[in-house]
């Protein structure tokens, strides 16, 4: 079935009355026929319909055989690094989203797991560092912010050569754009906030496992039932009506994203334009050949920190916002929010700095939005040469 086919109709096994949306079972418990018997429910924190439902979905359209929905992407990392043992060291890649490198160097550091940080766009880089003890190699492709391009398929025989597990935080492409456990991935993460919601409206994360027999996939198994980080019935459901339209969203988020990019590169103030759809992006090549789209999200450098921040004042149409993956565009200033406690040694190795600014394209009409930057990149460069 194609995916665009599947996100609308998933695994949805209509009940009695025919309900073309997936009912919402709002009950935290289950009636059981006698003894000894059940109806594949118990309890709601071990399992729910409507989350069952979803899950199903999520494992089928990354090609994974179990998939776990949880309250945020971060309480998804969470279970992943909570497999890792006191001793394990995590290779991850040095440009990524800043709430994973708080939680490998914040928290679990306390219970003996070390993680470093590696240009896993760089495959001698990796071969490096891995080392004995590394039992997991946890890569975001494109990275957050510098958009860079990690193999897939080569860090998954460099991670097993080395008996480590290949994570891949799927978050910035999807599904739809790109399925890691297709090309060796052992699991994939997911901020379901981002574009498998699409509306800004909900807080969820995914965990998907290659195979379901794995220790990772009995680990999760064991962790999610013990300490409950499920995503509620509710918030299910909104995620079921939102994946009903990902691929529409995100093939036209793409599309626009091309064209402002483009733009974007024909700015005076602009030094530095980072998308992946561009053909002289260094991972280009080996984006085409993994994934089927490039995403809409783009990250650009002006000419000065104080044309980056005047800028974010000026906007009319976009949102000053943290997040992305939504059908509203938003503009990220990193260094003061996404990635605040990143430390400063990974910020001067990938070149995050105080002019750097990341936006989410949304759905809004392409020209709109570059009405919109345009004015505003004008209207940023005049206040910072008044402030200078």
């Amino acid at each position: 079935m194609n995916d665009t086919t599947l996100e609308i109709h998933g695994c949805h096994q209509f009940d009695e009355a025919g309900s073309i949306s997936t009912p919402i079972h709002l009950s935290a418990t289950y009636r059981h026929p006698g003894f000894h018997q059940s109806t594949g429910y118990d309890y709601g924190r071990v399992a729910n319909p409507t989350r069952t439902e979803l899950e199903q979905l999520i494992a089928k359209l990354e090609r994974g055989e179990r998939s776990w929905a949880l309250s945020s992407g971060m309480a998804a990392i969470n279970m992943v690094f909570h497999t890792f043992r006191p001793g394990d060291h995590i290779l991850l890649s040095e440009d990524l989203y800043g709430g994973t490198v708080r939680l490998a160097n914040d928290i679990y550091t306390r219970y003996g797991v070390t993680a470093d940080y590696v240009d896993t766009s760089d495959l001698s880089a990796v071969n490096d560092a891995i080392h004995p003890k590394t039992r997991g190699l946890f890569i975001e492709t494109p990275s957050n912010p510098m958009m860079r391009i990690s193999d897939i398929c080569a860090l998954a025989d460099i991670a097993h050569k080395n008996n480590a597990l290949l994570i891949v935080d799927n978050t910035f492409l999807s599904p739809h754009f790109q399925k890691p456990l297709t090309l060796g991935a052992d699991i994939v993460v997911h901020s379901g906030t981002k574009y498998l919601c699409g509306h800004n409206d909900c807080i969820a994360g995914f965990l998907v496992v290659r195979d379901a027999n794995s220790a990772a996939a009995k680990d999760f198994e064991l962790l999610i039932k013990s300490e409950g980080p499920n995503l509620g019935p509710i918030d299910s459901w909104l995620m079921l009506r939102s994946i009903k339209t990902l691929g529409i969203r995100v093939e036209r988020q793409a599309e626009t994203s091309l064209q402002i990019a483009e733009w974007l590169r024909k700015q005076d103030a602009v030094t530095d334009v980072y998308y992946v759809g561009l053909p002289d992006h260094p991972g280009y090549a080996l984006q085409q050949k993994q994934a089927s789209g490039n995403g809409s999200m783009i990250s650009f450098k002006v000419k000065s920190a104080a044309v980056a921040q005047a800028l974010l004042g000026e906007l009319k149409l976009i949102c000053f916002a943290e997040s992305l993956g939504g059908v509203e565009s938003l503009l990220t200033y990193p260094i003061a929010q996404t990635h605040a406690e990143m430390p400063k040694e990974l910020l001067e190795r990938t070149g995050l700095d105080d002019r750097l600014l990341r936006f989410s394209v949304g759905l809004e009409d392409a020209a709109d939005l570059i009405a919109d930057l345009d004015q505003a990149l004008q209207a940023a460069v005049k206040q910072a040469g008044k402030d200078e």
